[in-house]
């Protein structure tokens, strides 16, 4: 891994919290594909010509998804807000350390016990090297939304409950990759950018986020820090006491701006 890399320059140093996201624009990053076969079922059977597949997704799946979307925007159920930071680092091992108004944070990573021998930890420069800018991000679409999937779900309106989760999970998850296209856009590393979904999911965008609790980094233990840094609750984000977040519809990363970090698994 490249050790010369040039670091971008942060906006700001500390934590911010923006809470006055329209939702509209995070519709645009959602992976209909990853919604529409993975978390509602429309999978193409066996049976299935391709022709009868496509009809099904513009005659079905499509109307529905810009139902909900509508629903959504009308009924106030999605409440986009995030928690991010910029903030000074360097590794040690396969730890991070990070620093913050006079204290540091310790992040310990996983690294491959096969070739190459990942970590996280290695896309970031040692003290030696003259440290380094790590950025971290909480998002969520808010409490509304798991109250109303709960409510469908304790009616016994099980598609309808299937279907709003789905796409909630969904949503959160493109708000994730609306805001770091912003974070990049703030750090100038936003050059490369794609031109449609199939790019965000193949990360056709310098470098990578690793969220907790995924392969790269599987400790949600980290969150304990992690909180300490961004201060979710100031967005309506909690833990519980193993270390998952409320509402559900959240999600959490740490960002690496090095060109040659990509996803991986340990």
């Amino acid at each position: 891994i490249a050790r010369d890399n040039p670091i971008p320059e942060p906006p700001f140093l500390g934590v911010r919290h923006v809470v006055d996201i329209d939702p509209a624009k995070v519709f645009p990053y959602v992976n209909e594909q990853a919604l529409f076969r993975g978390r509602w079922g429309y999978r193409r059977s066996s049976g299935t010509t391709a022709e009868e597949y496509n009809s099904l997704i513009k005659g079905t799946v499509e109307p529905l998804y810009a139902d909900l979307k509508k629903r959504s925007l009308a009924e106030g159920l999605l409440q986009p807000k995030v928690a991010y930071g910029y903030f000074r680092c360097f590794s040690e091992g396969d730890a991070l350390i990070v620093e913050s108004d006079n204290q540091t944070y310790t992040f310990e990573f996983p690294r491959q016990a096969l070739p190459p021998h990942l970590c996280i930890a290695d896309y970031y420069r040692s003290k030696e090297e003259g440290g380094d800018i790590v950025p971290f991000f909480v998002v969520t679409i808010g409490e509304q939304i798991a109250e109303e999937t709960k409510r469908l779900f304790e009616a016994d309106s099980y598609h309808d409950y299937l279907m709003l989760h789905g796409f909630s999970v969904e949503v959160t998850d493109a708000l994730a990759e609306y805001w770091h296209e912003e974070m990049r856009r703030e750090l100038g590393i936003a050059a490369e950018q794609p031109d449609d979904i199939t790019g965000y999911v193949t990360q056709g965008y310098q470098g990578s986020r690793y969220g907790f609790g995924y392969p790269a980094c599987p400790d949600l233990d980290a969150h304990k820090e992690l909180f300490k840094l961004l201060e979710p609750e100031k967005i309506g984000v909690s833990l519980t006491e193993t270390m998952e977040m409320v509402p559900e519809q959240s999600t959490s990363a740490i960002i690496a701006h090095h060109p040659q970090a990509k996803y991986f698994a340990v």
